[in-house]
């Protein structure tokens, strides 16, 4: 009986692992041959989409609440403010306004989902672009509209996001939760 229930457990567990739909960024991608602007920008949102795909993966609610002082944002705040930069990132390349939600009203795993999806949809966008330049970035609407160029997506929206998931690593490790060292961020493999 206890051979019938283990062989019983690993069957579910498999029937599990294997419905559980897998999120982009695990590994990246082998690199583009060509070297093009539209293939270096995507490689970039490619490293932040490895990098937060390794920082939020297992984390715990004790995690998602720390907070290294009382001014500083939480892990979850921080990570709520990574969904509003993945969505300029995003709406930019796509060209269209989205309703990107709210994120104090999604779970930690909507959020999470989200930010990997559309960072991998911009990143397969921009690859296959011949030219970067026609991706604005679009801000308010009717009279009160503002186009900036693509260098401000760079220095703005995607070096930001970079930093925040920094803090997310930081963050994790000050709450007892290291970020998995198996996952190589120089290759973009996991080890």
């Amino acid at each position: 009986m206890k051979s019938f229930l283990s062989v019983a457990a690993i069957f579910c567990t498999v029937i599990i692992a294997n419905s559980q739909e897998k999120l982009p960024y695990y590994e990246i991608h082998e690199a583009p041959e060509k070297f093009t602007a539209g293939t270096v920008v995507s490689r970039m949102i490619d490293g932040l989409g490895f990098r937060f795909y390794w920082a939020s993966e297992g984390l715990m609610e004790d995690d998602l609440n720390f907070k290294p002082s009382e001014e500083a944002r939480t892990s979850i705040e921080t990570i709520q403010h990574i969904f509003g930069l993945t969505n300029m990132i995003h709406n930019c390349v796509t060209q269209e306004r989205h309703e990107n939600g709210n994120p104090k009203d999604m779970t930690f795993e909507e959020l999470r989902k989200s930010i990997l999806v559309r960072l991998k949809e911009s990143s397969d966008i921009l690859r296959n672009s011949d030219d970067i330049s026609q991706f604005k970035i679009v801000m308010g609407s009717g009279d009160r509209k503002t186009e900036l160029p693509f260098w401000n997506q760079i220095n703005g929206p995607i070096a930001d996001a970079l930093w925040h998931t920094g803090q997310v690593v930081s963050f994790r490790r000050s709450s007892g939760n290291p970020y998995n060292s198996n996952a190589s961020v120089f290759s973009g493999k996991v080890r």
